[in-house]
């Protein structure tokens, strides 16, 4: 059974940072990309960042390039986002996501994901 749990989120002040984490189980972890997303209150869900299975290759949305690190360590099976220089606007819940061959196909999973606030 495929999990993603989310954990990290909270308050901060514009310019600060956090670092949110995903434990991932139920599948073989470093086979599949991993992804953020995030949506924030009346908007539909953007892609933030993607990070490739061995972790070689990194993709940032426009808006966070140069402020988010997304990383991962295979031997913990977890996938993190570093914020640095968070602004108002980076304020949503934030979610991991893969997409997983499971026997009936290719599957989106998604984790309950971690609301980060960004404010003052």
């Amino acid at each position: 059974q495929v999990q993603l749990v989310e954990s990290g989120g909270g308050l901060v002040q514009p310019g600060g940072s956090l670092r949110l984490s995903c434990a991932a189980s139920g599948f073989i972890f470093s086979s599949y990309a991993m992804r953020w997303y995030r949506q924030a209150p009346g908007k539909v869900r953007e892609l933030v960042a993607v990070i490739t299975g061995a972790g070689t290759n990194t993709n940032y949305a426009g808006s966070v390039k140069g402020r988010f690190t997304i990383s991962r360590d295979n031997a913990k099976n977890t996938v993190y986002l570093q914020m640095n220089a968070l602004k108002p606007e980076d304020t949503a819940v934030y979610y991991c996501n893969a997409a997983v061959i499971v026997p009936v196909g290719l599957t989106n999973y998604w984790g309950q994901g971690t609301q980060v606030t960004v404010s003052s």
